[in-house]
């Protein structure tokens, strides 16, 4: 999703489809989200979450997820604010983390 103010780019979500293998169905991840330093604090970020949910539910998505770096607290904030939180399937077992290994 691009948003553009005045012809300008203003701000970006880079999602991609994936699929849940829990749930038996399609979901969105979002992979960045962008908004460009003049048009920040505008709720461009809303808006792009906002179009993103409304893809999601037009192609049956069960949820959308996103990973954000754990010092970022204005995305942070913005995805709370949006409704996001940590991943969790059963509360007893804790939180899902993110982990990776560099090749």
């Amino acid at each position: 999703m691009i948003c553009y103010i005045d012809d300008k780019p203003a701000g970006l979500a880079n999602c991609f489809q994936a699929f849940s293998t829990f749930k038996c169905k399609p979901l969105i991840n979002i992979h960045d989200v962008v908004v460009a330093i003049k048009f920040r604090g505008l709720g461009i970020s809303q808006l792009l979450l906002a179009k993103v949910e409304e893809r999601a539910k037009e192609i049956g998505c069960c949820k959308i997820t996103l990973e954000v770096l754990e010092g970022n607290e204005t995305a942070r904030k913005s995805y709370n604010k949006f409704g996001f939180e940590g991943f969790e399937l059963d509360p007893e077992v804790g939180k899902a983390l993110f982990w990776q290994k560099t090749l």
